[in-house]
């Protein structure tokens, strides 16, 4: 019965998988300032000779010369800060220039159609560039259900991120008061144009 179960799910490939832990991660390191476990990992990251392999091993490198706390206050100048700080990592922001805009509206209504909803102790607006990573990994490889089709991840990440993610991650990479960041930052710039290609060139 279980063989049964297992050769009838939906397979995820390994390449899907590997994508989907880079958006996870990616989700994870802007939701908050790593702690001294996420710092060594991130710190034990290898790329291969490629666009994005350069940049994680630069992730890596700077993870491995920076302490927790540094980071911190980095992060909180960044995306905290007096008011508001340095940047405003919202789709709704960077699509209309205001918060809680429609393309808020437009992502719950998308959320709500595959059965996802803002945890309870989430206060943040779910158009910040941390949800939306961390979905479309979810996305990926079914953690809410099945996984998505590639018709149905490409539908999603055009409406939701190509149209701004690049534009912050760029941000994020030539911020003040980024150093840790900016080399996130630049992970996900790469990341983002490679999926871009990528459902661009998928089938429609």
């Amino acid at each position: 019965m279980t063989a049964t179960a297992k050769a009838d799910a939906p397979r995820v490939s390994e390449e899907d998988r590997l994508r989907a832990d880079l958006y996870n991660y990616l989700g994870v390191i802007l939701a908050g300032p790593p702690d001294d476990m996420l710092l060594s990992q991130t710190a034990g990251l290898s790329g291969d000779d490629s666009d994005l392999g350069t940049a994680i091993n630069a992730l890596a490198k700077i993870a491995s010369l920076s302490k927790s706390q540094t980071i911190e206050r980095e992060f909180n100048k960044l995306f905290i800060g007096l008011g508001r700080g340095e940047l405003l990592p919202y789709a709704s922001y960077y699509m209309t220039g205001f918060l809680n805009e429609k393309p808020l509206a437009t992502l719950r209504q998308d959320m709500a159609a595959r059965g996802l909803s803002r945890a309870q102790n989430v206060y943040e607006p779910e158009d910040n560039i941390a949800s939306l990573m961390e979905m479309m990994g979810a996305l990926i490889v079914g953690r809410f259900g099945t996984p998505a089709s590639v018709a149905d991840q490409k539908t999603f990440f055009n409406r939701h991120i190509a149209p701004w993610a690049g534009h912050f991650y760029s941000d994020l990479e030539a911020a003040k008061n980024s150093v840790f960041y900016a080399a996130v930052g630049a992970v996900g710039r790469v990341f983002m144009e490679i999926e871009s290609e990528g459902f661009r060139m998928s089938a429609e």
